[in-house]
Formats: C-alpha cells, sequence, structure tokens
C-alpha cells in the first residue's frame, strides 16, 4: 500500500493505493476499452463504469466533487500504473540478482 496525494481544481485530494483500489481501476480500464472497441455496448457498460468510478471516488478524502471526477479518476489511474510500474520494476531487478547467483553457484 502506498498514499498518493494530487491536485484536481484547486482541492488537495489524498488516496491509499490498495490492492481493491488497484482492481477498481484495472476494472475500470477494461471496461473503458471495451466501450472503446464497440461503441454499441457503452451503454450495456455505462451504468459499470459509473459505479466503478463512484467506487474508486469513495477512497479518496476529502469526498470528492462532482466536477472533480473526471480529473481524479485520471490521476488515480495514473498513480495505479505509476506503482505498478515500481513494483515491476522491483521484481526484473530481483529476477536480475537471482539469475547472477544461480549462475555463480553453478560455476
Amino acid at each position: 500500500m502506498s498514499s498518493k496525494e494530487f491536485e484536481v481544481n484547486g482541492t488537495d485530494y489524498r488516496i491509499v493505493i490498495t490492492d481493491q483500489v488497484v482492481g477498481h481501476v484495472n476494472n475500470l480500464k477494461n471496461l473503458y476499452n471495451a466501450a472503446y472497441e464497440d461503441p454499441e455496448s457503452f451503454e450495456d457498460v455505462s451504468a459499470e463504469i459509473s459505479n466503478t468510478i463512484n467506487e474508486i471516488a469513495a477512497t479518496v478524502e476529502p469526498d470528492a466533487e462532482d466536477s472533480d471526477l473526471d480529473g481524479l479518476i485520471q490521476e488515480i489511474i495514473k498513480a495505479v500504473d505509476s506503482k505498478a510500474e515500481e513494483i515491476e520494476k522491483e521484481l526484473e531487478g530481483k529476477e536480475s540478482i537471482g539469475k547472477k547467483s544461480k549462475s555463480k553457484s553453478k560455476k
């Protein structure tokens, strides 16, 4: 878990990026992709998109204003993507260290 602070329309917001938030963000990105790939399905997924946005917004402090939701969700998606990149780099570093120590032990 990590905490992220950002400003949207002059309001400072804070979110703790938990596994649940990451799951909601990934679900939202999948819903956006589905709606983009098949615009006719937008009506079918729009309620689910709205519910997912509200779930994410509920984890933010202070409570998000409706006028800030779009910018807020964009910032949260960026924060989750950035955190995922950090974790991926960390794992890649550990894998390369593990491979180096294994190759040394074989000699």
